[in-house]
């Protein structure tokens, strides 16, 4: 199946530029292709009680669970603030979950340039019930 990976990038774009990041100053933006083919994106959201934040990746595959998607078949991630913007271990093991029988690609943007990696790079051993 081909995807438009540089479109997922621009929502993921997007997205970014609603991060409320006014600890970290660090803003990100996701989105998330789902097998049925919508495209859903997120934003980071902290808060002061920093337990409560919640980054964009999982922010973006949740509004996708909650529109009743089960699967996902790739995840872009992009910040203003850093090259290669990699997803942190909550959502590696989020976006496991979600993986149907397609391996999730994982989309990444350094200097201009796509890098698509497989979940399984970013974690090898995720647990699934």
């Amino acid at each position: 199946m081909n995807h438009d990976y540089n479109l997922l990038m621009n929502k993921a774009k997007e997205a970014s530029k609603m991060s409320y990041s006014p600890f970290s100053r660090f803003a990100v933006g996701a989105a998330v292709l789902a097998k049925s083919g919508t495209i859903y994106s997120g934003c980071n959201v902290e808060n002061s009680s920093f337990g409560m934040t919640i980054c964009a990746e999982r922010c973006a595959i949740f509004k996708a669970i909650s529109e009743g998607e089960k699967e996902i078949l790739a995840v872009a991630i992009y910040s203003p603030n850093a090259d290669d913007c990699n997803p942190c271990g909550a959502c590696r093991q989020v976006m496991y979950e979600f993986q149907g029988d397609e391996e999730i690609d994982v989309i990444t943007e350094n200097m201009g340039e796509l890098i698509i990696r497989k979940l399984g790079v970013y974690l090898p051993y995720g647990f699934k019930i």
